[in-house]
């Protein structure tokens, strides 16, 4: 049984791209995100279960410096359902230091929308 957790999420109102650090390929596009991960919209599949050091670019709203850097790991991928040409997957956070776990805050903060309907609202999109 996959294991369901309790968190807030919201959907990601801004555009911000999440680049693989060690390809410098982009991966997606954060589409919701939480305290403890995020979705993104990708254009290909993502691999479950494998571990990146991603980048997030940032903006001068967010924070000082140009982006952040910090590890996750993919837990799920599938197609999307509206558009049969891209993908979704799920990353959880498993490594950020202080300070840009304090900028992922201010994101989910500042960016997150509370949108969805409270019936998903018991279930994380991170570990389906």
């Amino acid at each position: 049984m996959a294991e369901r957790r309790q968190v807030d999420r919201r959907q990601f109102s801004y555009y911000m791209r999440v680049i693989d650090d060690s390809t410098g390929q982009l991966l997606g596009h954060l589409t919701d995100i939480s305290t403890g991960g995020f979705k993104l919209d990708c254009l290909k599949s993502i691999p479950a279960n494998r571990q990146y050091v991603l980048r997030i670019e940032l903006n001068r709203e967010i924070a000082e410096k140009q982006f952040m850097l910090f590890s996750a790991i993919s837990r799920w991928c599938g197609q999307d359902r509206f558009d049969p040409t891209s993908y979704n997957a799920g990353f959880q956070i498993i490594d950020m230091t202080p300070g840009d776990m304090e900028i992922f805050m201010r994101m989910f903060e500042r960016y997150g929308s509370q949108a969805r309907s409270q019936k998903n609202s018991n279930l994380d999109y991170l570990w389906r």
